[in-house]
């Protein structure tokens, strides 16, 4: 269907259903037995999204070992991750032939939440990225960060996502240039699409020059502390473990999201001829895949995390049943590692702090 009207005009009456139309995406009249085994599984990864980000979250809580700012935030990103949950699944129960019946501003709302969800969680791995570039500089295992100034970062993440999560509805839409609109989001500018997937892309990419420069200088660094104490190399070993953690976030988001970017990248610059609508339902399940990730991540790289989880499951306060380690819950028994300078060669000594 073709517009008929002066398409450089602005016009808000327009309905969901015209756009849809306008660039030939159909939206589905009657529930199939696929969609709805589709959305009952959905809606089942979401849940289990849900619980096992919550579960992240009050782990670093009551867990005296995780409160330290890189902890803070690896908790904030769990929340992102949780929120992205949340986002989907308001996508799955707004989909389908109840798509004709949303208003432009709830259409908007529902594609709005999931672009919060990827730029909260973007902002924050820059913020780790960051951090964790600081700490080990400085030859240390955490950051002396207060948290006020913590706290404030993550408010400014959020910030920054709902900000981004707004600009479409707001100001880069095509409801002005029926032209530009997108056969994947047809309410969006293509134009907005190619800024978005360039921008994401971007962020990618300095996150993994930002890393790649942590672990050379690590590597080099344990060179100088092989030669020394056992204490500087334990300690030497506790930030490459939590490096290599976080690494692997980092990496599983980029191979999740990385699909989806390139195909609205694609759709930006080609329209129609990119043929985006044809996959684009599968990089939207790869992307939600990733909300799920990081808390199996955390149970298989971190022994104290997984200790944690199983004593949250158990809920037992002597933790015998199901704790990894014996004794008092996490929360009363673990105090966590410093790193301090030491005289001489560049390297590190560990020391643990009584309590």
């Amino acid at each position: 269907m073709q517009a008929t009207e002066n398409t450089g005009a602005c016009n808000y009456s327009h309905n969901v259903t015209f756009f849809y139309k306008l660039v030939d995406k159909k939206i589905s009249e009657y529930w199939t037995y696929r969609d709805h085994l589709v959305i009952g599984l959905g809606l089942s990864v979401c849940l289990v999204v849900v619980l096992s980000n919550l579960m992240v979250m009050a782990a670093i809580f009551i867990n005296r070992r995780f409160h330290f700012p890189i902890y803070y935030l690896l908790a904030n990103m769990a929340a992102a991750d949780l929120f992205a949950g949340v986002a989907y699944t308001n996508l799955m129960l707004n989909t389908g032939p109840w798509t004709a019946l949303l208003t432009k501003e709830q259409w908007f709302l529902r594609n709005a939440l999931v672009n919060i969800s990827l730029t909260a969680s973007v902002a924050n791995l820059l913020a780790v990225a960051v951090e964790r570039h600081q700490t080990v500089v400085a030859m240390q295992l955490h950051s002396h960060m207060r948290k006020q100034r913590v706290a404030l970062l993550i408010v400014c993440i959020w910030a920054a996502a709902i900000a981004m999560g707004l600009v479409p509805s707001m100001l880069w839409n095509c409801e002005c240039d029926l032209r530009n609109c997108s056969s994947i989001v047809p309410l969006y500018s293509r134009r907005f699409l190619v800024f978005w997937a360039v921008f994401n892309l971007l962020a990618f990419c300095v996150m993994a020059a930002v890393y790649a420069r942590i672990f050379v200088y690590v590597r080099r660094q344990s060179h100088g502390v092989s030669r020394h104490t056992a204490d500087a190399a334990q300690g030497q070993l506790m930030v490459v473990n939590l490096m290599k953690t976080i690494a692997m976030v980092l990496v599983a988001f980029v191979i999740c999201w990385t699909p989806g970017l390139l195909t609205l990248l694609l759709e930006g610059l080609l329209g129609k001829d990119s043929h985006a609508n044809a996959y684009e339902k599968y990089c939207l399940v790869i992307a939600e895949c990733n909300s799920l990730v990081n808390p199996i991540i955390y149970s298989l790289r971190d022994e104290e995390m997984r200790g944690t989880f199983k004593w949250i499951l158990c809920g037992r306060r002597d933790g015998r049943a199901c704790a990894a380690k014996p004794g008092a819950p996490p929360a009363v028994q673990y105090v966590a590692p410093q790193l301090e300078r030491v005289p001489g060669p560049r390297c590190v000594r560990a020391g643990r702090s009584s309590g």
